[in-house]
């Protein structure tokens, strides 16, 4: 990128946050699969992945940092979740690119610097990242929803009403609204669009979706929590329980899907051929 490699090498880096890029871990805002969130960013989607680091230059602009030494971008992010400090510092030649801007909402900034601002135009660099909409619902924001009720399980199960994992809550709904649960329930068949997103669901299993359009992850017991999006919905479900869509169609709406006859098979299915963390 013409410019945008001279202005970080020419300066330092304040690193902010950082994340992974991989088919099995990668921001969802960005897409609904790995693929499609590498196109957010004008990369490849190489199948072992990137890391991408979040920084500002001496002036204060906003970067980001491509690397493909996933490796070390992994133990830093581990690191700091766990409360300890890192100096995540890649070495020049895992640099695959300098891009302007963050494509993700970044709620800090270096100490001492000016306000994070995008970078000075400089002829042929792209246009700077930014992060995607999601002021009013729709597919950024429906992911996001889905993030979130992966994050807080526990709290998402409570309100269902579902007395345990072998309830048949096929049937029921639970509408929200910025977070919010209604008092009551809604009850009655399923709607045109959750029977869709189920029926495309079960034809992962039979014919493979792009990379990152399910992932596997650890969740407590021994079971798993399956991730799938597709167009226009996101399931987040456990292995031993239940599952909850989002739907483009139905914005705000939190719905879970109670076992029945055919849920077990499915997740067990989808986990099967889902693509998981290394």
């Amino acid at each position: 990128m013409a410019g945008a490699e001279e202005a970080v090498d020419d300066d330092a880096l304040y690193v902010l946050t950082a994340v992974l890029l991989t088919p099995a871990q990668f921001p969802s805002v960005l897409g609904d699969d790995y693929p499609a969130a590498c196109r957010a960013l004008a990369l490849e989607p190489y199948e072992e992945g990137y890391g991408l680091v979040l920084g500002q230059d001496g002036e204060g602009a906003r970067w980001t940092v491509v690397v493909d030494d996933v490796s070390l971008v992994a133990v830093a992010i581990a690191s700091w979740d766990c409360g300890m400090e890192y100096d995540l510092s890649p070495d020049e030649r895992s640099m695959v690119a300098a891009l302007p801007g963050w494509p993700l909402a970044v709620a800090v900034a270096a100490p001492n610097l000016p306000a994070p601002h995008d970078p000075a135009p400089v002829e042929g660099d792209p246009t700077p990242l930014a992060p995607p909409d999601t002021g009013r619902w729709g597919p950024a924001q429906r992911r996001l929803g889905a993030d979130e009720v992966a994050l807080q399980w526990a709290q998402w199960r409570d309100r269902t009403g579902l007395d345990g994992p072998d309830a048949d809550g096929t049937d029921t709904g639970l509408a929200t609204g910025s977070g919010e649960f209604p008092a009551g329930t809604r009850s009655g068949g399923l709607s045109e669009g959750v029977r869709r997103a189920l029926g495309e669901a079960r034809a992962y299993t039979e014919s493979a979706p792009p990379p990152g359009r399910v992932r596997s992850s650890f969740a407590p017991g021994g079971a798993r929590m399956i991730r799938a999006d597709g167009p226009g919905w996101s399931m987040v479900a456990r292995t031993d329980d239940i599952a909850f869509l989002l739907l483009d169609e139905e914005p705000g709406e939190v719905i879970p899907v109670g076992r029945g006859p055919e849920l077990p098979g499915l997740l067990e299915a989808l986990e099967k051929m889902a693509v998981h963390p290394a």
